[in-house]
């Protein structure tokens, strides 16, 4: 049987051990993504309200969470919005809908919570089919007047983001101290760093900027 519920104290640990999994050696050798869930959870943008698992016969094996965001336009009109990640799932659940029915489950959440917007960075192939698209498109650009491939909107109302020439304004609480990572890693069950061929992928992407 399979549950969506809020995320407890009790789930700490098994979502930092799944989050580890999930991402370890896609990105970078290693990962830093379980000490941003580890971190994130103290910070005052973080929203519990819309801090997900995804429980499959008793077991968890996904987690979705969010933070505050916002969105500036040039007539100075201030927008709050959402931003998430990690949205974690067990390397052996993936590909089988279950980061899917996270989505859309804290999507519903999120828009009765009032918000209609939401900008994350990502690879376009995983989030495309879920109604993002590129930031170019609602005129939504980073605080260097760019458009980054892998920032991705999604309007959870529509036409929320239509009007205006917006500036992202991501929170401090995503920012990650790779060096305090790599420690909290290290104080972990040891695991292989390993280079993958979607290391190379994900430098290409993040990379890489519309015109």
């Amino acid at each position: 049987m399979m549950v969506i519920r809020n995320e407890t104290a009790g789930d700490y640990t098994a979502v930092e051990t799944l989050t580890r999994r999930a991402f370890y050696n896609i990105y970078i050798p290693g990962c830093v993504e379980h000490y941003l869930v580890h971190c994130m959870r103290g910070h005052a943008d973080f929203l519990p309200e819309l801090d997900f698992v995804l429980e499959l016969d008793g077991q968890v094996i996904g987690n979705i969470m969010y933070t505050k965001a916002k969105l500036v336009g040039e007539s100075g009109m201030e927008k709050d919005i959402l931003t998430f990640g990690p949205l974690s799932i067990a390397p052996e659940y993936q590909r089988k809908g279950y980061g899917t029915r996270l989505m859309e489950h804290s999507f519903v959440r999120a828009a009765a919570l009032g918000y209609d917007g939401i900008v994350i960075f990502g690879s376009p192939a995983n989030y495309v089919g879920r109604g993002f698209q590129s930031c170019r498109r609602f005129h939504i650009a980073t605080e260097d007047e760019r458009f980054p491939a892998a920032m991705l909107v999604k309007e959870l109302v529509p036409h929320a983001l239509g009007g205006e020439r917006w500036v992202y304004y991501g929170s401090p609480a995503m920012e990650v101290d790779e060096k305090a990572a790599a420690r909290y890693d290290d104080s972990l069950e040891p695991m292989e760093k390993r280079r993958l061929p979607s290391q190379e992928e994900f430098y290409i992407i993040s990379r890489s900027f519309l015109a």
